[in-house]
């Protein structure tokens, strides 16, 4: 496990209680108060940084590098190998960093689209750090009209620090296919449900974000811009992005306070990154229960339900 700058008087604490346990197993000797009494410090610790996080720490654990993955997401929340993975756009390429395919969860049909980063040097480079290009969201895209014509929810799955920058990508209408997303999505007629799982920024959330539900995961972000990359328009440098984190009102609690979102999702204490399973668990629960709940909605219903939604966003009352 990795530790973040604030965290190690979190790893402090775990460190004795591994010299502990390793002297206990060595020795012979009851150590058992002892260790139970370290635990007790480290819950202690732990509820001190977590339930008090800054927004810039925030930021932080939606990147940690132990932290699950849209593809771990998809493992941990779909029957198993039931999820298989579908390519290309059928226009030009097939994007790594944009995956999505057809599963099961509970015996129910859905249609998976998300953002999906590496672990390994190579993994990040082969998918781009998680940021899309233009034929990503022209896939996503044709993946949501094959769920609409045999009416299969749509779950989007977020991770992202944006959309691809490249040269390359605006030369292929990077700006357009991410437009042409939102206005399709807007009159999607099957359930499509949004979780921001890590980093939700910007346009390159947007491409794969309207949905009839939007949900945060408690350690995530969901704004217009990395803090950094705002810092670095505002200030010349990135030494500002704590400044910029704060202003940017970019937790979940700053989104459902505004609506942008419907709820977050809870994860352990700590992050996702400590127990996947919790959060893998507490996200299949929410997914099950917006499927029943919009299965009775008809095409247009749903398509209706989506525009308001969005619509009543950034509403100026007098």
């Amino acid at each position: 496990m990795e530790y973040l700058s604030f965290e190690l008087p979190v790893k402090e604490l775990m460190d004795q209680y591994q010299t502990c346990s390793l002297v206990g197993e060595e020795s012979g000797v009851d150590v058992k108060l002892a260790c139970s009494q370290i635990e007790d410090k480290i819950i202690e610790k732990k509820k001190e940084i977590y339930l008090n996080l800054t927004p810039w720490q925030r930021v932080q654990l939606s990147r940690h590098p132990d932290r699950p993955y849209t593809l771990d997401f998809i493992k941990g929340i779909t029957d198993k190998d039931s999820f298989l993975e579908l390519h290309g756009d059928r226009n030009f390429a097939d994007d790594p960093a944009m995956i999505g395919g057809l599963a099961t969860i509970d015996g129910e049909r859905v249609m998976i689209i998300g953002t999906q980063k590496g672990r390994t040097t190579k993994e990040r480079q082969f998918r781009r750090f998680g940021m899309s290009n233009p034929e990503g969201y022209r896939k996503a895209l044709r993946l949501m009209k094959l769920a609409e014509k045999f009416k299969i929810p749509v779950i989007s799955l977020i991770d992202t620090p944006g959309a691809y920058p490249g040269l390359e990508a605006e030369e292929r209408g990077q700006g357009e296919a991410i437009a042409r997303n939102i206005f399709e999505m807007t009159m999607l007629k099957t359930p499509l449900f949004v979780y921001i799982i890590g980093e939700g920024a910007s346009g390159g959330a947007l491409g794969i974000g309207v949905g009839n539900k939007v949900y945060m995961l408690e350690n995530t972000w969901y704004t217009v811009i990395a803090p950094e990359s705002c810092s670095s328009i505002l200030w010349r440098n990135w030494d500002h992005k704590e400044d910029a984190a704060n202003a940017l009102k970019l937790t979940p609690a700053d989104a459902l306070k505004e609506k942008f979102i419907d709820g977050i999702i809870e994860e352990p204490l700590g992050g996702a990154q400590y127990d996947p399973q919790v959060a893998y668990d507490h996200l299949k629960v929410s997914i099950l229960q917006n499927i029943k709940a919009f299965s009775k909605f008809t095409g247009k219903e749903l398509e209706t339900q989506r525009q308001d939604k969005f619509i009543a966003m950034g509403q100026f009352k007098g």
